[in-house]
């Protein structure tokens, strides 16, 4: 009896964490198709960041955040991103798996964990999960925190350079692209000496890659938008 009461409560706790795996997905995924017409209001970091604060009780901590869409942004910031973290942005449909694959040997083989993620794996990570480095949240993944609540390129060019987005010019996205991968130690108003050569290296892969025309040369803005949603 004993025996048939816990294969009960097994079965029932199994059932309920599929229940409530199915509901998240599902949420996820209407989220995910929601973004083809609504402007996200908000994303997963801003909101772990807010609350972070709120714990600290950090009332100066402000959310500084303003959607633009990709036409109103300067061509330079999309190439700049492009040659910092994703050169393959255009060929793949989210995922690099060559990446990943040399990833996965390389830490098999005693290496630090490196990232292999592609924009598209940084948007979703962004939007809906958590920062980290970890394969549970790689996995999860399948832009973003450019400063202390400065949240997206729009507001991090006002903050930072005194202009719109829409006038970033290729120096200035450069430095941008070379804080994102971490916004918290890496500093856009006064870079480091690394940040600098990371800005240098950022700039001779967007000559590399042929500048802004390169942009044109792989399509409209809607399938750059396409590839990152």
């Amino acid at each position: 009896m004993a025996r048939n009461a816990r294969g009960g409560v097994l079965r029932a706790v199994g059932a309920f964490i599929i229940t409530v795996t199915l509901t998240l997905l599902l949420a996820l995924l209407a989220a995910v198709l929601a973004l083809r017409w609504i402007d996200p209001p908000t994303s997963a970091f801003m909101l772990a960041a807010r609350f972070e604060a709120a714990l600290q009780s950090d009332r100066r901590y402000q959310t500084d955040y303003q959607w633009r869409s990709l036409e109103q942004i300067s061509p330079q910031a999309a190439l700049a991103v492009i040659a910092s973290e994703d050169q393959q942005f255009p060929y793949h449909a989210g995922f690099d798996f060559t990446s990943i694959r040399a990833a996965v040997r390389a830490h098999e083989q005693g290496a630090r964990l490196r990232g292999a993620s592609t924009i598209s794996q940084q948007v979703a990570k962004n939007l809906f999960f958590w920062s980290g480095r970890s394969f549970i949240r790689k996995a999860l993944e399948a832009l973003g925190t450019v400063g202390h609540g400065i949240y997206g390129v729009e507001a991090a060019s006002r903050h930072f350079f005194r202009v719109p987005a829409a006038r970033l010019t290729a120096p200035q996205a450069a430095l941008l692209a070379a804080v994102l991968p971490n916004p918290r130690r890496l500093h856009a108003e006064a870079p480091s000496r690394y940040v600098l050569a990371q800005r240098d290296r950022i700039l001779q892969q967007m000559a590399n890659l042929g500048g802004p025309a390169y942009l044109r040369s792989i399509g409209p803005a809607e399938n750059l938008r396409s590839r990152a949603n």
